[in-house]
């Protein structure tokens, strides 16, 4: 069996210490930010809201409209894929928070 390969959870990373790992993510419509694991708890900052769609590793969809503003915490170990299914560009920041929580 061969071993999946994940790509990064962001497309950017902004800035990085010893406690936090801020990504940039840009999606135009119909674009997907291709499979990736979250081994850390993260914080979503949807910069510019647009309607996703997040395909898990499990197979499930889930539709998630993201609010330009809006911000949402998240728990580790997610394995999932985010698809853009709206008409405007997707801007966001994903926070991992490295301390304080289990890796998942």
């Amino acid at each position: 069996m061969t071993e999946q390969v994940l790509s990064p959870v962001g497309q950017e990373i902004m800035l990085e210490n010893d406690k936090v790992r801020i990504w940039h993510i840009t999606l135009a419509p119909g674009e997907t930010q291709p499979l990736h694991h979250h081994g850390l708890a993260y914080v979503v900052v949807a910069v510019q809201g647009a309607k996703n769609v997040i395909h898990t590793a499990a197979g499930e969809r889930i539709d998630v409209e993201e609010k330009t503003g809006a911000v949402v915490f998240r728990e580790p170990g997610q394995t999932h894929m985010l698809t853009n299914a709206g008409d405007t560009v997707y801007i966001g920041r994903i926070i991992e928070l490295k301390t304080g929580f289990d890796r998942a």
